[in-house]
């Protein structure tokens, strides 16, 4: 990547496209999580796990693959636009 794609978190996605009818206490009763744990992952402070993209499969129709690529896409760009990453020198085969 370039540094100039930076991807939403899929919580903000998810939460961008909230419908105002759900609470999140709700949300989180149908999604079978804590109420908490929900909340974490709406405001980008927890990643969406295998677990939890087959849930929102479940209760949206939207596909687990799907919100795994966006947290893939995201936690790539992270770590991409970490400074303290050490460098590492590229792997050279003895001949």
């Amino acid at each position: 990547m370039n540094g100039i794609y930076h991807p939403a978190h899929p919580g903000e996605v998810l939460k961008d496209g909230w419908p105002d009818e759900v609470t999140i206490t709700a949300a989180a009763r149908q999604l079978g999580v804590t109420r908490a744990a929900l909340s974490r992952i709406l405001n980008g402070h927890a990643a969406i796990s295998a677990d939890m993209a087959l849930r929102l499969q479940d209760w949206l129709g939207i596909s687990a693959q799907m919100w795994l690529r966006m947290q893939a896409a995201y936690d790539l760009s992270q770590a991409e636009r970490n400074k303290n990453r050490p460098p590492i020198e590229r792997f050279k085969q003895a001949s």
